[in-house]
């Protein structure tokens, strides 16, 4: 190989190349052991958060079925996150792109969105506050979101009940997990907010180990999939904890769940920066949390290696 090849090869052609295969950091300095936090740097991808993934996946599917044909407008309703994907992905491809996000998100992720050329509505909150935003403030954006997708004719890319999404992790997050760790998963750990993360990298690992543990993190107070009535809808952790079990989730690939309060998801955000150097969002916080629970709880072989999600920068979120 020349000098040239070799140039080319470390050359990306566009955004979309710096989408996934994400780097695992081991948080040492947080959990000294017995046992192993393992944590994937989502928080890397160009738009800042692991939905680059699925929002890469279900554009490239919908231009492939024809379900979206190319230079059409795009429409998605959001936490912002999955819109900041889609940004990344509709700049490179060249579509136009539409989305719909409660005010009580952060505006740095509009800021963000609208920075890649996208058009970002806030919706005005029902019930929640400013950083809290319950279920229905999200059915309110996602009903702006429908009635523009109707006067507009976009492509509707609906994350919550897309399969795609799942299938992102399946074809991604788990293949690359299971090889950067050497095959040695114990357990998987991770928020929901689609399930699409939870349901595509739990339904791998177990495929490749069936001992795998998989286990749901969930805000206090908002623990539909714990099977717990919902008695603090409003919580930190922004784009996940709706209230609700979501259309994408399967209880087949779930060994447990694990409970977080608003408390220590900032105490291991603000751990995971003095500790391990990362500047990451709430639920990448509650994600570490979790992890610390589990190999607490006794629940695990004591040398157990428990992977999570880093999901998104701090960057994307207004100090408190």
């Amino acid at each position: 190989m020349t000098l040239n090849d070799e140039v080319a090869n470390e050359i990306k052609a566009s955004a979309l190349e710096l989408i996934g295969n994400t780097p695992i950091v081991a948080l040492d300095r947080i959990w000294s052991g017995p046992g192993r936090i393992l944590a994937k740097c989502e928080f890397m991808n160009p738009g800042g958060s692991i939905k680059c993934r699925s929002s890469l996946h279900m554009i490239k599917k919908a231009l492939e079925n024809g379900d979206l044909k190319p230079g059409a407008s795009v429409l998605e309703v959001t936490s912002g996150n999955q819109g900041c994907g889609l940004a990344v992905v509709c700049a490179v491809y060249g579509h136009p792109l539409t989305l719909t996000m409660s005010e009580g998100n952060s505006v740095q992720r509009a800021l963000h969105m609208e920075a890649l050329g996208a058009k970002c509505v806030r919706v005005p909150q029902v019930e929640g506050t400013y950083g809290n935003v319950t279920l229905a403030d999200v059915q309110a954006a996602e009903k702006k979101g429908l009635e523009l997708v109707k006067s507009t004719g976009s492509y509707f890319v609906d994350q919550f009940n897309n399969t795609m999404n799942s299938d992102t992790h399946y074809n991604s997050t788990g293949p690359e997990i299971w090889k950067q760790t050497g095959h040695h998963v114990d357990a998987f750990v991770a928020t929901v907010g689609t399930a699409g993360t939870f349901i595509g990298t739990s339904k791998y690992l177990k495929e490749k180990n069936p001992n795998c543990k998989c286990y749901v993190v969930e805000p206090k107070g908002s623990e539909p999939i714990r099977g717990q009535p919902i008695t603090k809808p409003l919580h930190l952790l922004q784009g996940s904890g709706y209230g609700c079990v979501p259309n994408l989730f399967s209880f087949g690939y779930l060994d447990g769940t694990l409970t977080v309060s608003d408390d220590e998801a900032l105490y291991y955000k603000k751990l995971i920066g003095e500790k391990e150097g990362l500047y990451v969002g709430y639920t990448s916080g509650a994600n570490v949390a979790a992890a610390v629970k589990l190999l607490e709880s006794g629940q695990l072989p004591p040398d157990a290696w428990v992977v999570t999600m880093l999901n998104d920068t701090g960057l994307k979120y207004t100090p408190m």
